[in-house]
C-alpha cells in the first residue's frame, strides 16, 4: 500500500510548548517536505489528578482516525503518552516518553506516585495497558536510546532509537566565546536549574549565567539566586524568540544542562551545532548519548561545586572550549531528518 496521507498524534498541555510539541510540528513539516500529505491530531492532556490519566487514554482510544473528510488515512504516527492508545490498522509509534511519573520517576521527588494501594494498582494497570497498546504498532521507534531502555525495562518491548535534529538546527552558528554560561529549558524541578544557580557561588568571575526559559520554578530560582548572593551574576531572560536564542548560543562560553534522566534533550545538540561545549551530569540520561567527557563536553556529579569546577575549566581555557565545541559539532551534524522520515514511513 502506498502511503500518501499521514496523521501525527500529539498530546498537548495547553499553554505549554516544549520539546515534544516541537517534535510533532517539525515532523509534519518534514513529511510535507518529503511529498506526503500530513497533519496533526491534538488532544489536551492534564496529568493530575492521577485518577484522570486513564480517561485521557480512553479519549484517544475512542477516536476513529481511519479516514478524514471521506479519504483514508494511510499511516498514523503516535508520539508520547497517551497518543499510542489511538486505533489504526497501520500505526507506527515514535515514542517520546510514557507517563514518566508512573515509570522511571516513581519513587523519586519528581513523581506523585507513592507506595499506596491506589497508586500501586493504577501504576500496574497503566503499565499493562501501555504494553498492550504499544504492541499494536507495526514498529516501535523512540527518540533516544534512553527511552528505548525504559521501554525494555518496564514493558519488555524492543525498539529502535531515531534521533532527530533540534528545531533551530539550520540557524545555529558559532561566534566568539563570551563570558557567560547558557542554560536553556523549562524552569521545572526535573530540569535542576537550581544546581546551576547554586554553582555560581564557586564559579570564577567574570563568568555569568544566562537562564532562558519559563516555568513554575522561576520565582524560586530568583529567590535562590538572591539568597546565595549571586543574583548580580545571573540573568533570567524568560522565554526567548528564535533570533535571540540563536544569538545567545553563538556567543556563549558554553552550555550547562543538567536535567534528571532526560529523554533526549534538544539543548545538547543545539549547543553542539553552535560549537559550544556542554557541561552535564552523570545522571542526566539522554544527554550522555552525545556528550563524551573530555571529548566534546564535561560530565560531572550533579553537585553545584562539581558543576562549577567544570565551568571554571572551560572559562580558564578558551582553546579547550573551542576544541570541545568543534568535536560536538561533528557529532551533531550527523543527525538528520531524512533518516527519520525514511524509517517511519518505510516501515509502513
Amino acid at each position: 500500500m502506498a502511503v500518501e496521507r499521514i496523521l501525527v498524534c500529539e498530546a498537548q498541555t495547553p499553554f505549554v510548548t516544549g520539546g515534544a510539541e516541537y517534535l510533532v510540528r517539525s515532523l509534519v513539516q518534514q513529511l510535507v517536505g518529503h511529498g506526503y500529505q500530513a497533519s496533526v491530531v491534538s488532544l489536551p492532556f492534564k496529568p493530575y489528578p492521577k485518577e484522570g490519566i486513564l480517561p485521557h487514554a480512553a479519549a484517544w482510544r475512542l477516536l476513529d482516525l481511519s479516514e478524514s473528510n471521506g479519504e483514508s488515512v494511510d499511516l498514523l504516527i503516535t508520539t508520547k503518552f497517551p497518543t499510542y492508545f489511538a486505533r489504526h490498522s497501520n500505526k507506527v509509534s515514535w515514542l517520546v516518553h510514557q507517563h514518566r511519573s508512573a515509570y522511571e520517576l516513581c519513587g523519586t521527588e519528581f513523581s506523585d506516585f507513592h507506595h499506596t494501594e491506589l497508586d500501586v494498582g493504577l501504576r500496574e494497570q497503566l503499565i499493562a495497558l501501555d504494553g498492550q497498546m504499544l504492541r499494536e504498532s507495526r514498529q516501535l521507534f523512540t527518540i533516544a536510546q534512553n527511552t528505548s531502555n525504559r521501554l525494555k525495562t518496564f514493558n519488555g518491548l524492543s525498539s529502535e532509537p531515531l534521533y532527530h535534529p533540534p528545531r533551530l538546527a539550520d540557524q545555529l552558528k558559532s561566534g566568539v566565546y563570551g563570558d557567560y554560561i547558557l542554560s536553556v529549558g523549562r524552569l521545572e524541578a526535573i530540569k535542576r536549574t537550581h544546581l546551576l544557580v547554586k554553582a555560581m557561588q564557586w564559579v570564577d568571575s567574570p563568568i555569568r549565567l544566562v537562564v532562558v526559559g519559563e516555568g513554575t520554578q522561576r520565582a524560586a530560582l530568583e529567590a535562590l539566586a538572591a539568597k546565595t548572593g549571586v543574583a548580580d551574576r545571573i540573568e533570567f531572560r524568560g522565554a526567548a524568540d528564535d533570533g535571540d536564542l540563536v544569538a545567545l548560543y553563538e556567543s556563549a562560553l558554553g552550555v550547562a544542562y543538567v536535567p534528571y534522566d532526560e529523554d533526549y534533550g534538544y539543548v545538547t545538540l543545539e549547543a553542539f551545532l553552535a560549537r559550544r561545549p556542554v557541561v552535564t551530569a552523570v545522571d542526566s540520561g539522554g544527554t550522555l548519548e552525545f556528550v563524551e567527557d573530555g571529548v566534546n563536553g564535561l560530565v560531572c556529579e550533579p553537585e553545584p561545586e562539581a558543576i562549577a569546577t567544570h565551568i571554571n575549566r572551560v572559562g580558564a581555557d578558551r582553546s579547550l572550549a573551542s576544541s570541545l565545541g568543534a568535536a560536538g559539532f561533528e557529532r551533531a551534524r550527523q543527525v538528520t531528518w531524512d533518516g527519520v522520515v525514511d524509517k517511519l514511513v518505510g516501515i509502513a
